[in-house]
This record gives structure tokens, sequence and C-alpha cells, in this order.
């Protein structure tokens, strides 16, 4: 069954409410191990353990800021070398054309700058941010997410979903209640 298939009932997956933590990552490392990938897991503060549960690997965020700021660097560095060396030579006090010390500065803030750009512009992208409505929102009991309860979504766009398999197998990991989040429409 194709994932368009599935979506075509306007699931957009099964939710698992959970009393504590360890229930919670008890829980998202068997989905794991059952082969489930599409998950995701919502919790009222940081779970340690969690993310390796839900097999999450490592952002890329730094490898992004890394870019940018070698990028602005090189930028700032070679423009004021091309404005000094090659489009506007001006010889001023007897320094050389390129002379690279004062280059340093200005170099040294397009570093930075672009470093802390790309950082917020990759967050947000890698975050799929911004979102202002998830469909997960409209889930019964899923305001409780940020005070008391814990929760793990099994994504109908997962390969192995099937509505009725994926109910009886989050059923049986013994949670509080487990509920179909629709599809958003809007």
């Amino acid at each position: 069954m194709r994932t368009e298939d599935r979506n075509a009932g306007g699931l957009y997956g099964l939710l698992a409410r959970f009393d504590t933590p360890e229930a919670l990552v008890a829980a998202a490392r068997r989905a794991r191990e059952a082969g489930y990938r599409r998950l995701d897991a919502y919790s009222p503060f940081p779970v340690r353990g969690l993310s390796r549960a839900l097999g999450l690997r490592k952002p890329g965020v730094s490898v992004l800021v890394l870019l940018g700021g070698i990028t602005g660097g090189s930028l700032g560095y070679f423009l004021q070398y091309w404005i000094s060396a090659v489009a506007y030579p001006l010889n001023v006090g007897g320094r050389p054309y390129h002379s690279w010390p004062s280059f340093i500065p200005v170099a040294f803030e397009m570093t930075v700058l672009f470093a802390a750009l790309s950082a917020v512009i990759g967050l947000l992208a890698l975050n799929g941010l911004p979102r202002p409505h998830h469909p997960i929102f409209g889930a019964p009991g899923f305001d409780r997410a940020s005070t008391d309860a814990f929760f793990l979504c099994i994504e109908s766009a997962d390969p192995m979903f099937d509505p009725n398999g994926t109910r009886d197998f989050l059923a049986a990991l013994n949670p509080v209640a487990v509920a179909a989040v629709p599809e958003d429409r809007g």
C-alpha cells in the first residue's frame, strides 16, 4: 500500500499517551525494534534517552554554521582584496595594495554575521518551521503534552503503518489511551 493511498483516508497517524517518561522511552524503543521509522514523541520536558530510542540522528546545524562562517569570512576578505588591489588600487600612505592586516576585522565580522544567519536559517529549515499549525494539535488530550503527559505518534507515512495493526501494536505497549490523529486539510 502506497503512502498516498494510506493518507487518502485522512489519517495523519496514531497517538499513544503515557503517564511516565520511562514508559514513553520504552514504547519508542519497542516501536523502533518493531520496524517503525516515522515516529515522533512529545513531552513536557526533555527526556533522557528518548532521541536515541527514536533513532534520531545528530542535527546538521553545526555543519551549516561552519560553511556559513567560511563563506562570510572569505567573501569579506576577498571583497576587500578586490576593491583595494584590483578594481580601485590606491596607494595610501605607501601601504601595499594587498594590506592583509587591515582586512582582518571586516573578514572576522563577516564570518560572525554569516555564521549567525546560517544558524538561524538552518535551524528553521531543518525543523520545518515556520509551521503555525500541525495535525497533532487537534488530537484529543494533546493539550496535556506541555504539562504532564507523554505522547508517541506513529505517522501514517511510515512504510509499516496499518491502521488496525498499528493500533493493536500501540495498545500492547500499555498506554493510557490511543487516538487517531486526523490529517490537517487546512
